[in-house]
């Protein structure tokens, strides 16, 4: 991180001058002699160490606060990764110096000067970029969405000044010009990556309330690239002026594909009708117990009953490291947590004395916790995995969700009161989610050359019974059917030239398009008769593909396409939300394509420092 000083703000250089002697002689301030310490890299001066257990050691990036694993339990990783990183920010040259002196876990310090090797005095000047700083204002405003007006605020023009007084601050028109040129910058990337796509793409829409009546319908993108790595991007953020109407979001589809030039490139559209998962009609119905729960962790953590019935508990650890703690009303996950954890500790709470004020939980809704946190945990590892900074292929989650249906359907029916009256909520919620995503991801599925058909059947044996063999038919029989379009794909040029002509060789068409489906029909059958492959959790069914796309030429394109199908149109972030999405009054009132810029472009850049870091630990991982 490259920092300009001028002389109002440069820090005071150290050097070893006569004055600084005479001042220790007259203080009689005795002068140990120095010993040669080792060297040491200079990433130490963009980076801390700090363990965060299990006898693993994580450098933390002062300049952008990612971390990266240092140290796990006896292997030292070493700090070639660390430098790879630094690059990013500051460029080769400036991190190759080593330094010495003991590594401290101490804030960066700004300096004047850059040492270099051979030399303690040697000084290069850093050149104020005015336009730099432009830049980083606007990808802070960006990424933390801070409010436009923010640099017309006078606290932070003052301390803006006070930083760097050759910096003209700008104005909220110059702010907003420089946000809306990060988003084209990086919406350019964003346009040759899906230009170069050698498949089709699917759209998730969300729709965002407001508190003006308009709506905005978030699309997001999925895709596959040439090398079979799968991309999901915020595209588009378009205002509906009535987001109640049936043609909104057909009207918000056709204005992203127009957009960027998508056109018959479409594999899917999928709605965001209702959260695929139903833990909230389960803690509403708990609510009661839930609030007992709620007040007896807010009596514990604000009085000094902690101390004495609970000596234990700053060292008692709970869900990896997370301690007991009040939750966050907006997050249902965090619910959970703080449920999970007083359970662990029911026998502590159970021997406090609390204030008239508020009912203590009894034993029956201990009990109660307990089956309540049992079937939380099906859905809070799923929603988990889903909310990873990893885009989630669609063949990964037919496991998961099937396994939530069948658990869900035989405790609904259980004899135990409580655990039907838990379940049968969550189970009619997950209900509508599986009804209208079991067929698409039975199909996805079948793409996984470690399950096939097998797993449909063995799952959909165990869920619909009798009538099981109906609905794998409806699969087999829906799966053979895409194969021939892809197939029929290549001759459609034949018959669909649209001028009347050439239509006395529909004959010969029907031969042709007959001949394909059979050669496409013998590759399926070949893919599906083969044995399945040992299953791993290591295994990567995009670089399986991508290996046996030569063997499997139509099969591919099209696990390509379905592979890409989303689980879910709920952004990672927001899958553990309980409210619905709406615009605060202060976007509303920004122009269309302000919003859609700073939306998109945070989206990117988030994305594109994931990737960065996923790409650097893959590195370090192969050294």
């Amino acid at each position: 991180m490259d920092t300009s000083f001028t002389e109002s703000n440069a820090l005071v250089d150290f050097e070893m001058k006569p004055e600084y002697f005479d001042t220790l002689l007259n203080n009689n301030v005795e002068i140990q002699p120095t010993k040669r310490q080792k060297k040491r890299s200079m990433v130490w001066e963009d980076f801390t160490r700090k363990e965060v257990g299990d006898g693993e050691t994580r450098a933390f990036c002062m300049i952008c606060k990612q971390n990266f694993a240092y140290i796990k339990g006896s292997k030292n990783l070493g700090t070639s990764h660390l430098k790879r990183h630094l690059e990013h920010h500051k460029g080769p040259s400036k991190i190759s110096v080593q330094a010495a002196g003991p590594i401290k876990d101490t804030p960066r310090r700004c300096k004047k000067y850059t040492p270099q090797r051979g030399s303690r005095t040697a000084s290069v000047p850093v050149a104020f970029d005015s336009e730099r700083c432009r830049h980083e204002i606007a990808r802070m405003i960006i990424l933390h969405d801070y409010p436009l007006h923010m640099v017309e605020h006078k606290g932070f023009m003052t301390f803006f000044h006070n930083l760097q007084p050759k910096f003209n601050m700008v104005d909220f028109n110059t702010a907003q010009g420089d946000c809306v040129a990060t988003y084209l910058s990086e919406r350019s990337t964003i346009e040759n990556l899906i230009a170069r796509m050698p498949g089709r793409i699917c759209l998730t829409l969300d729709l965002w309330n407001s508190n003006n009546t308009t709506g905005y319908v978030f699309i997001t993108g999925q895709f596959i690239d040439s090398e079979w790595n799968i991309h999901k991007r915020l595209l588009s953020v378009v205002m509906e002026l009535y987001p109640e109407s049936e043609f909104a979001f057909s009207h918000a589809v056709c204005t992203c594909l127009i957009d960027w030039n998508i056109q018959g490139r479409l594999f899917s559209v999928t709605l965001n009708q209702n959260q695929p998962f139903s833990e909230i009609e389960a803690l509403q119905v708990c609510q009661e117990m839930v609030k007992k729960v709620r007040d007896c962790v807010k009596y514990v953590k604000a009085s000094e009953v902690l101390e004495e019935y609970f000596p234990d508990l700053k060292q008692l650890q709970v869900l990896n490291t997370r301690n007991l703690s009040l939750d966050d009303q907006t997050k249902w996950n965090t619910t959970y947590e703080m449920l999970l954890a007083a359970s662990e500790l029911k026998e502590e709470f159970s021997r406090l004395d609390y204030p008239d004020y508020f009912k203590s939980p009894s034993g029956e809704d201990w009990n109660l916790v307990d089956n309540l946190c049992t079937y939380l945990k099906l859905i809070f590892d799923t929603a988990s995995m889903m909310a990873s900074s990893n885009v989630p292929t669609a063949n990964t989650f037919f496991y998961e969700a099937w396994k939530i249906q069948l658990e869900l359907t035989c405790a609904s029916t259980s004899e135990d009161n409580i655990i039907s009256t838990i379940t049968k909520p969550m189970l009619e919620g997950f209900d509508k989610y599986w009804k209208s995503s079991c067929f698409g991801l039975a199909i996805a599925v079948v793409m996984d050359p470690r399950f096939k058909m097998k797993l449909v059947d063995f799952s959909f044996a165990k869920i619909f019974g009798d009538e099981a063999a109906s609905y794998i038919n409806i699969v087999d029989e829906g799966i053979h059917q895409i194969f021939l379009g892809y197939a029929a794909g290549d001759v459609t040029g034949y018959f669909s030239n649209g001028d009347g002509h050439g239509l006395e060789l529909t004959d010969f068409n029907d031969f042709i398009m007959e001949s394909a489906s059979q050669q496409s029909k013998s590759e399926l059958d070949q893919y599906l008769e083969e044995s399945l492959l040992p299953r791993s959790h290591e295994f990567d069914v995009m670089r399986w593909w991508k290996l046996n796309e030569p063997k499997y030429p139509t099969l591919s394109k099209m696990a390509r396409d379905i592979l890409t199908l989303p689980v879910s149109t709920v952004d990672p972030e927001s899958i553990f939300d309980t409210g619905v999405k709406e615009m605060d009054r202060y976007r509303c009132a920004l122009k269309p394509e302000t919003v859609e810029a700073l939306y998109c472009a945070k989206d990117w850049l988030r994305t594109e420092s994931i990737e960065s870091m996923d790409s650097l630990v893959k590195m370090e991982f192969q050294i």
